[in-house]
């Protein structure tokens, strides 16, 4: 995904909104210190994770000041311990300060998303499913959070609006019905998946007639999605949805849905706890210096 020539543009650019957003006209804080002063520096986590972020990071330090040298001792989707190490920085105190918290947020929130979608994806190992993201990302982050979706082991859906139809309630009804919904996508978008989203046994009936490619079981309960997957006999590929968390989600993992989606793998994760701390300040007062917690 990172050869992805869209994924390297929002990169730099989420970065530098970022950062401009923190610093504007300038870090006043980090003026106290001496512009020649130079620091070492190291981050850790405070509590197991899977990491994921690191290109984000990379570029703040790129776009904020090139000669900072980043040795990551990680790699994106490694499951890292409590106390560990995660990457070194070395350079002028100001920017590794002023860097600090744009860069860490990238990191905690990405790695918050890859660790939540490798419990997810842990849950149904061994079975034919994948588990899907949805469009419940944080503004501006989304090919940021997809990209941590799959470091964690879990799948993308659609990115966005333009690559692929999802027919909802509303959609079905403003079109005046589920045939003549899959029969206007194909014809605005012939070679684009069509998935409709369907609330009752009817509805999916109907969608296998209109020739959708794929069909959302919309808060089915167990005994529905069992009926539906009959119904279905492996004509157009099957999705269930619908609050779907860590503790229910196996319930639905059964033989004959292809997918399971849920919201929760990018916004109900919690960003995972880092800490940047100095280690080598031969020019500052202090021959060790721990950086404040950045609010």
């Amino acid at each position: 995904m990172l050869n992805d020539p869209l994924l390297t543009q929002d990169i730099r650019a989420v970065v530098k909104h970022a950062l401009e957003e923190d610093i504007r006209d300038g870090d006043i804080t980090a003026m106290l210190i001496p512009a020649d002063n130079k620091a070492e520096a190291q981050v850790i986590t405070r509590e197991p994770a899977v990491v994921c972020g690191q290109p984000w990071v990379n570029e703040v330090f790129r776009q904020l000041d090139p000669d900072v040298e980043i040795e990551w001792l990680v790699k994106d989707g490694d499951e890292v311990q409590p106390e560990q190490i995660l990457f070194k920085l070395k350079g002028a105190a100001r920017s590794l300060l002023t860097g600090e918290r744009t860069a860490l947020n990238f990191l905690q929130t990405l790695s918050g998303t890859a660790t939540t979608s490798r419990q997810y994806s842990k849950l149904v190992a061994g079975k034919e499913i994948k588990i899907l993201d949805t469009r419940k990302t944080i503004p501006g982050l989304r090919l940021a959070q997809k990209y941590a979706v799959k470091i964690g082991g879990c799948h993308n859906h659609r990115i966005g609006l333009y690559d692929a139809f999802l027919i909802k309630e509303n959609h079905i009804a403003a079109c005046g019905g589920i045939a003549a919904a899959v029969h206007k996508a194909r014809e605005i978008a012939p070679g684009k998946p069509v998935e409709v989203e369907v609330e009752s046994l009817e509805e999916l009936r109907l969608a296998i007639n209109a020739g959708a490619d794929t069909v959302m079981l919309d808060n089915f309960d167990i005994n529905s999605i069992k009926e539906a997957i009959v119904s279905n006999q492996g004509r157009v590929k099957l999705e269930v949805s619908g609050n779907l968390e860590a503790d229910n989600l196996t319930n639905k993992a059964i033989e004959g849905i292809n997918y399971l989606s849920s919201g929760s793998l990018t916004k109900h994760c919690r960003a995972v706890d880092l800490s940047l701390q100095f280690t080598n300040s031969p020019n500052l007062p202090s021959p060790e210096i721990k950086s404040p917690t950045v609010k």
